[in-house]
């Protein structure tokens, strides 16, 4: 007697999920062009996602730029990102700074704030309360610069959103680890 076609096992194959961690990867790759593009090229290529992404050189004398890269996937898409990244050439070091725990990301951002009399001062009020600074200011608009961790900032455009919220213009993570080692 054979076992009828479609029939499944008695035993449910066991299944694994894993967590989606958020991580902040910074390399230290060749300033030249067509880098950054190589770079991209590599998330895109995957399906990869980049949440965040900064770039600029840092060492002007070894013609060095160092790319801030924020992504998600799990641990395991996280570690193919990482071998992926060190693997091309010029790429000198990818460092996961969210694996360490020392890391310490910021963000600037500019907001701009419509508003005329109890919103005006409320947006003052609530701009104090986040350390932002007026930078432009008209008699009907407010462009504040506010510097911290994304979710700061996140905080900050949603409280501004109903008191006449414009836009929003973000730089993305720039991250580095504590302590006296260097990249």
């Amino acid at each position: 007697m054979s076992k009828p076609s479609g029939t499944t096992s008695h035993y449910p194959a066991q299944q694994t999920v894993e967590q989606v961690v958020h991580r902040t990867l910074s390399v230290l790759v060749d300033n030249e062009p067509g880098v950054l593009a190589r770079v991209i090229g590599l998330f895109s290529g995957r399906g990869y996602n980049i949440d965040s992404l900064t770039v600029s050189e840092t060492e002007h004398e070894k013609h060095l730029s160092r790319i801030t890269i924020a992504t998600t996937g799990t641990p395991m898409v996280i570690e193919q990102i990482k071998h992926q990244l060190e693997r091309l050439v010029p790429v000198h070091r990818v460092v996961d700074l969210t694996e360490s725990g020392k890391a310490m990301e910021r963000e600037l951002a500019l907001v701009k704030v419509r508003g005329k009399d109890n919103s005006r001062v409320e947006a003052l009020r609530l701009a104090d309360a986040f350390r932002a600074r007026v930078i432009d200011a008209t008699t009907e608009s407010f462009v504040f610069e506010l510097t911290g961790k994304p979710e700061k900032i996140d905080q900050f455009v949603v409280l501004m959103q109903p008191l006449g919220l414009v836009e929003v213009s973000r730089t993305g993570i720039c991250a580095i680890s504590r302590g006296p080692e260097g990249m």
